[in-house]
């Protein structure tokens, strides 16, 4: 456990290292060549019936590829897809890579009893998978499990109104490994960072509309992508009490439209208490004063405990430092070319919005965003959001009318290929069209399969994952 000096020495260190950084971005010390695009998928690990596997080890071991690391539970694996540049047959070449490391890794996995499977949430999941027994032997992980309950003070509370109804108690940060997700980063310069960080933002509604791949948790049938509400209790440090209160939950949408990077950092420090109050060496004041580049670990380790759904990212590469904005919003799957299209629809977005001559943020309030992303994960593709000059409009309409032409224009923009921009697209319009996502099918697969809902369950997930194979988008997949 941590004592309370560590937690005013970390408290006073994180303090410094913020002063650091804006001496950092007051000096232009940061490089920017041109935007890079990376990608981070998590994956869930099932046995021959569809059931949760607790193999990650055994599979990692298989895999024995550095790009590949443990996640929170024994049932998830991540892999990390290093940055790119888009243009010219860029985005199929990173689907194709994709593609290529996940093949090898289904090959390695199923020579352990393991097979891969790309979904928001495991159907097949039961609450007795989700334990402090099956988190992952990464000590970090237990370390902050212990901070989030001693925080808290009593067990988790999740509680999730959908088709049906969740309400049920954990005593372990266990059920947020049932969340896994893409996590798409563009590195941006400090002088772009908030009209991308903004731009992020209002998308993130109709994002999670058009991708949504989470309908079940723990056999009910609750919100097209329930990953959001779950992750949100999941990591909740509040007891009801601060709840009342209005403390900010670590889970967060935002507040506000910003107008610097520093806002995030500051408002993280600001806010936020340490969950892993870890102090290494580094003297950010003394490194920055020699001329080199610090690290800012505490910064960036509490920054990696605030669970924003876009959340901003420092790092130094080979020296270099840079910015990303690191969006969290998209569940897994449930195809490789599905999760390509979700990625080829950001990126367009995010190469139009933010330079618009008259920003989106200050014709639409921040509120309205994120009533977007909760109405959105809700609903699906069935929701209704808001968009300025259109008002209250389904997902669908706004995504076909507004945003797809504006995606092609974008990726028109970073010099993707004519050919490869049309076939990623064209699986976004093939969803809105046809009103079938991920989680739709799923719901309509156990529907017409009927009887014991576990069992349907395991059936449409081993069906599942044999179509995620064939690479067909989902918009094409039968019931």
């Amino acid at each position: 456990m941590f004592s309370r000096e560590d937690r005013r020495k970390y408290r006073d260190k994180v303090r410094r290292c913020l002063d650091v950084f804006a001496q950092m971005l007051r000096e232009s010390r940061f490089e920017f060549d041109r935007p890079q695009a990376g990608l981070e998928i998590e994956l869930n690990i099932v046995d021959e019936y569809g059931e949760a596997a607790m193999r990650n080890a055994e599979v990692l071991a298989a895999i024995e590829q550095p790009d590949w690391a443990t996640e929170l539970g024994q049932f998830n694996v991540e892999i990390n897809v290093a940055p790119r540049g888009l243009d010219g047959a860029g985005a199929r070449e990173l689907e194709d890579d994709v593609r290529a490391r996940l093949n090898h890794a289904e090959e390695r996995a199923r020579s352990v009893g393991g097979h891969l499977a790309l979904i928001g949430i495991l159907p097949t999941l039961r609450e007795e998978d989700l334990t402090e027994g099956t988190l992952s032997a990464n000590p970090r992980y237990k370390l902050l499990n212990e901070q989030i309950f001693a925080a808290r003070g009593e067990d988790l509370h999740l509680r999730i109104e959908g088709v049906e109804h969740l309400d049920t108690h954990a005593d372990s940060v266990a059920p947020e490994a049932a969340c896994t997700s893409v996590q798409l980063h563009l590195q941006v310069s400090p002088d772009e960072f908030a009209a991308h960080w903004n731009a992020a933002q209002a998308i993130a509604g109709p994002q999670v509309a058009v991708a949504a791949n989470s309908p079940y948790l723990f056999g009910r049938e609750l919100h097209r992508e329930t990953r959001i509400a779950l992750f949100e209790q999941a990591t909740d440090t509040r007891p009801a009490e601060l709840k009342e209160q209005g403390v900010r939950p670590r889970v967060w949408f935002g507040e506000r439209w910003i107008t610097s990077v520093f806002d995030l950092f500051e408002e993280n420090v600001r806010y936020f208490p340490a969950l892993l109050p870890l102090v290494e060496d580094e003297d950010p004041r003394e490194t920055l004063a020699q001329g080199r580049i610090p690290e800012l670990p505490e910064l960036t380790l509490h920054n990696g405990t605030v669970y924003r759904w876009n959340r901003p990212v420092y790092a130094v590469v080979d020296g270099v430092p840079h910015l990303r904005v690191e969006n969290r919003v998209l569940p897994a799957g449930p195809t490789v070319v599905d999760v390509a299209a979700n990625a080829a629809f950001y990126y367009g977005l995010m190469r139009v919005l933010p330079h618009m001559e008259r920003p989106l943020w200050s014709q639409m309030s921040f509120a309205a965003a994120e009533d977007n992303l909760n109405s959105a994960a809700r609903n699906g593709i069935d929701a209704r959001l808001y968009w300025p000059g259109l008002g209250e409009v389904p997902a669908s309409e706004l995504i076909l009318r507004r945003l797809l032409p504006m995606a092609h224009e974008g990726l028109a923009a970073w010099g993707v290929d004519r050919g490869v921009a049309d076939r990623l697209l064209s699986v976004i319009e093939g969803r809105c069209l046809s009103l079938r996502t991920g989680a739709t099918w799923q719901v309509d697969k156990v529907r017409a399969i009927g009887g014991d809902r576990h069992e349907a369950l395991r059936r449409m997930t081993l069906e599942y994952l044999d179509r995620m194979h064939t690479n067909e988008p989902v918009h094409l997949w039968d019931v």
